[in-house]
């Protein structure tokens, strides 16, 4: 019995890291991104999008999987390092971290009322509200 527990717990678990991400906008948005412009605009880099237009990132709570996932994938840090950085830049008045919400529901509201909101969710959870900008 403890074997087919194990079994199951490492198919689960699998299923959780071959899961699909989509990093969603507005669907007005006329933006395209990569990775690099996504990342800058998460780390603060920079406030705007390539258009000009003023940016809004959404993080999801660190409780959240997907944050784990959306650091290492796009931004290439550890949450670890994320806190770290975030730590350093609000101490030397460079910047200040994204908004953290929830959950993926309040990612996909945010995002739908707010043309200048980006976030990221479970590709799985997209609805007509948003648009997909880039997947990862």
């Amino acid at each position: 019995m403890k074997k087919i527990i194990t079994i199951v717990m490492l198919y689960l678990v699998s299923l959780t890291c071959l899961a699909e991400h989509a990093v969603i906008m507005h669907p007005s948005s006329s933006e395209t991104l990569d990775t690099g412009n996504i990342a800058k605009i998460f780390l603060g880099k920079t406030k705007t999008f390539p258009s000009g237009e003023r940016a809004l990132p959404i993080n999801q709570d660190n409780s959240q999987a997907i944050r784990k996932d959306f650091d290492e994938k796009v931004l290439n840090k550890s949450t670890s390092q994320i806190k770290a950085y975030w730590s350093k830049r609000i101490f030397t008045g460079k910047g200040t971290p994204p908004e953290d919400v929830a959950n993926a529901a309040e990612v996909i509201d945010l995002v739908a009322n707010n043309t200048n909101a980006i976030g990221y969710i479970d590709a799985s959870l997209v609805t007509d509200a948003v648009k997909v900008v880039a997947k990862f």
